[in-house]
């Protein structure tokens, strides 16, 4: 016996028609929200390799020229006890700063070091700085210009002559910045008579521009300093330090572990290193708040050829040959790390990681309290110490 239901017809047109809409709307949204998905996720990638201006992080609330005092926003940076610098806009582009003299929920007073006149005006907008030398003059040293023959043109340097001329140290600056940033650490190299040569290299405002003008994060900077490597070497240097700030760090390892001058490169001292470009993007995408969706799509962007484009990478970026962590067994050059703990932008995860890895290469000086590449300006005296002595337990201080 058959069942007694009615077979089902055709459907109702308006119903197939609802369907289709519904489909179709469904459609368009999936296919916005990818699109914002790589919309994002190419200018956090475009973001990252672009070399960018200096921000202002701070304002000028105050400004005391009778009793050379200048009070600024609080921020993590700004409270911070030590010397600095800041810049600034008006009729000076540069003060140095000294110690704290008073703060509260919203302001901090610093001592003033750099001479301000009663008349100078300055604008409110500042950006905090731990270079506190921003000219090479300012260090009272001899030392002479050079340039330094590179795949993309000259790359301007200074030279700080030292000791018997054997023993050089090559200080490379980090993103966003200039080799003004390294000055601060060449009185302890020239007082061990380590000649110290201070680099720049493609895309830094200074050295040539490469044809997409934008950072490969290492990737290729490593041999604007490999040029200077050769540079050295034609002048005498028989062993060679590379001293790394930030990103400086992730191109002084790519030296290290690419540079056919291998041999005469005698160690690393790496500044608030990027060992592992992986953490140091997720670390300041969840800062910025950016989803993790988006993050890890612009991570993957990097990686990519068809965002090259795009992103003005001019090329797929591999991190994972930027992951020195991953590539600790491949290291053969001892290494000092100095990092805080409290870095605020390179999180100190990877400098941990790669002297877990590598205990008989790596020697890791934990601080705290110092932000990002102000550690030298925080504890000037810890600082230099931990460099010194490292040093002289290898035997690599001039003659």
């Amino acid at each position: 016996m058959r069942d007694s239901q009615p077979e089902r017809g055709p459907r109702a047109p308006a119903y197939v028609a609802g369907v289709r809409a519904a489909l179709a709307v469904l459609s368009l949204g999936l296919a916005a929200a990818l699109g914002a998905l790589a919309a994002g996720s190419v200018v956090m990638a475009r973001k990252v390799v672009t070399p960018a201006r200096r921000q202002p992080d701070t304002r000028i609330l105050a400004l005391d020229t009778a009793a050379q005092t200048i009070t600024l926003s609080r921020t993590p940076d700004t409270e911070l006890p030590g010397r600095y610098g800041l810049f600034t806009t008006g009729t000076a582009d540069y003060v140095k700063l000294g110690s704290v003299l008073s703060e509260d929920a919203t302001s901090v007073k610093r001592k003033l070091l750099t001479h301000v006149g009663p008349d100078a005006r300055l604008a409110p907008e500042a950006a905090f700085s731990g270079w506190y030398f921003d000219r090479p003059e300012q260090l009272h040293l001899p030392f002479t210009p050079e340039l330094i023959g590179s795949t993309v043109g000259p790359c301007p340097a200074w030279l700080f002559p030292a000791g018997d001329g054997g023993t050089w140290v090559i200080q490379v600056h980090g993103r966003g910045t200039t080799r003004a940033e390294c000055l601060r650490a060449v009185p302890v190299f020239h007082s061990l008579g380590i000649t110290s040569l201070v680099v720049s290299y493609r895309n830094d405002g200074e050295a040539p521009r490469s044809r997409t003008g934008t950072y490969a994060l290492g990737d290729t900077e490593w041999r604007d300093v490999d040029a200077a490597v050769g540079f050295a070497r034609r002048r005498g240097a028989r062993r060679i330090i590379v001293m790394g700030w930030s990103m400086g760090g992730a191109i002084a390892l790519q030296l290290s572990l690419n540079s056919a001058h291998g041999d005469v490169i005698a160690g690393l001292i790496l500044e608030s290193p990027v060992v592992d470009w992986r953490v140091v993007l997720e670390f300041q995408a969840r800062a910025e708040r950016v989803p993790g969706a988006v993050s890890r799509f612009a991570i993957g962007a990097l990686q990519s050829e068809w965002a090259a484009p795009l992103a003005r990478t001019g090329g797929p970026i591999d991190l994972d040959r930027l992951d020195v962590v991953s590539r600790a067994a491949e290291l053969r050059h001892p290494i000092l790390i100095l990092h805080s703990d409290d870095d605020g932008f390179v999180p100190s995860d990877a400098s941990h990681g790669l002297a877990a890895a590598r205990p008989d290469l790596v020697e890791l000086q934990v601080f705290e309290v110092a932000r990002h590449t102000k550690l030298w300006n925080y504890d000037q005296e810890r600082w230099s110490d931990a460099i010194r002595t490292w040093l002289e337990r290898r035997g690599l201080t001039g003659e």
